[in-house]
């Protein structure tokens, strides 16, 4: 059958999550519920990177099958739509919440996924030290003196482990906890603190953990030789996930280049 993909930003505020959930509104169940008012069909979305409650996305993404044209009645027409697919990025946004927004459908290959194909994920995580009302929703108040050096030195370890079960949250059901770090690096934008990582994948809660058991290292908590022990240990008792989810935003995913038409 054919498959898209959707691009969604959202600001997760108001939300448990990307992923549907039984008793809770998602990211999810308010663009499967659009969907189906719309094109008056229900879809199956599968989605891309499972952000948690709370977390923002700048790019997301779901993927969805269509039945082919000669299984759809010429009463119940919806796709092909690649003609019409502005007017339903358009007509669905509006029937979305302000803070949900559909950036783009467009065909992919039978065979793509846009969980397993992705090859990337990039998250920044946002930290201000002087309080201001418009930052509050989107990042982390923190007005402590931190050493950058130090945050820098704790950022660079990482990129030298693979197994961080140490920073998954217990409540899991992956297979493994092995994640390939790319890029990992604390800078200042803007006058906030900013925390970049990009890896193949995340474990649940892992980019809170970093963030909040590297602010132990930059606040001269615990020392760098502390925190190696720490990933070493595989054990999460010694990691702070108490930074709030409102700080991390999900800044892009990438794919195989082979599953677009």
């Amino acid at each position: 059958m054919p498959r898209y993909f959707i691009e969604v930003s959202y600001k997760g505020t108001n939300y448990s999550g990307f992923q549907i959930q039984q008793n809770a509104n998602s990211i999810q169940a308010e663009i499967t519920k659009a969907l189906k008012i719309f094109f008056k069909k229900d879809f199956e979305l599968t989605g891309s990177s499972r952000t948690d409650a709370g977390v923002h996305a700048l790019q997301n993404f779901f993927h969805f099958d269509v039945e082919n044209n000669s299984q759809q009645s010429e009463s119940n027409k919806v796709f092909p739509i690649e003609g019409d697919l502005e007017r339903a990025v358009y007509h669905l946004n509006a029937l979305l919440p302000s803070d949900i927004v559909i950036l783009k459908i467009f065909a992919v290959k039978d065979i793509a996924h846009c969980r397993f194909d992705a090859v990337s994920r990039e998250y920044k995580y946002f930290i201000y030290q002087q309080k201001n009302p418009f930052h509050q929703d989107t990042a982390f108040y923190f007005p402590y003196k931190f050493n950058l050096d130090k945050l820098n030195e704790a950022a660079q370890q990482i990129k030298g482990y693979e197994d961080f079960t140490s920073f998954s949250k217990k409540n899991t059901q992956v297979k493994n906890f092995l994640c390939k770090i790319e890029r990992s690096e604390w800078c200042v934008e803007k006058n906030k603190l900013v925390y970049n990582v990009v890896a193949n994948r995340f474990l649940r809660g892992m980019v809170k953990g970093l963030v909040g058991t590297m602010l132990r290292v930059g606040t001269n908590k615990i020392s760098i030789k502390d925190f190696s022990k720490i990933i070493e240990s595989k054990d999460c008792v010694n990691v702070d996930f108490s930074p709030p989810s409102y700080g991390l935003f999900l800044l892009s995913v990438s794919f195989h280049s082979d599953i677009f038409i």
